[in-house]
């Protein structure tokens, strides 16, 4: 159950410091911050650069943290809020990621989440210094600060009929 355990951290975690990354650096592949800026005010995010800072910082940081199984609860409040905010910005594509969807969003945000109700187990930082930061109490409390910083951020979003939707790989 460890080794599982780590590997779904390991996998959720660095796969969205990646994505922050490609936000923050343009690294991987990505647009870097400047693009992602603008892409940002297109769908309402303003001042876009500034928005896009803060989504890339949270997708990083929160994807390190669950990754290393350090503050887990923590990691996994920023990353179901920076996930919440990108469902919603996907949820008039569908379901799934190729049509531009949510799928991806709505996983990576659930499994992050999951760990705060499980804890990050044995092989985490937490457990190494003694952190018992899991159960009913922390996930929950996770949800909560999660919801709460994604509404949040969304009622700071500027949407106008016909506004501009995304791709799949750019929020």
């Amino acid at each position: 159950m460890e080794i599982g355990l780590l590997l779904l951290r390991l996998t959720a975690g660095l796969t969205l410091a990646a994505h922050g990354a490609q936000k923050l650096f343009g690294w991987f592949g990505g647009p870097g911050l400047e693009a992602t800026g603008q892409l940002f005010e297109t769908i309402g995010f303003l001042p876009g650069r500034r928005q896009a800072l803060m989504a890339g910082l949270a997708e990083t940081g929160g994807g390190f943290l669950l990754a290393l199984g350090l503050f887990t609860p923590i990691g996994a409040a920023i990353i179901c809020s920076v996930m919440l905010v990108a469902l919603t910005v996907h949820i008039k594509q569908g379901f799934f990621a190729q049509n531009g969807g949510y799928e991806y969003a709505l996983v990576l945000g659930v499994a992050a989440l999951s760990f705060a109700f499980t804890g990050p187990g044995s092989l985490s930082l937490d457990a190494l210094f003694g952190n018992h930061f899991s159960g009913t109490f922390w996930g929950i409390a996770a949800l909560l600060i999660g919801i709460f910083g994604g509404v949040f951020s969304l009622s700071h979003r500027h949407t106008t009929p016909g506004q501009q939707t995304t791709s799949a790989h750019t929020v």
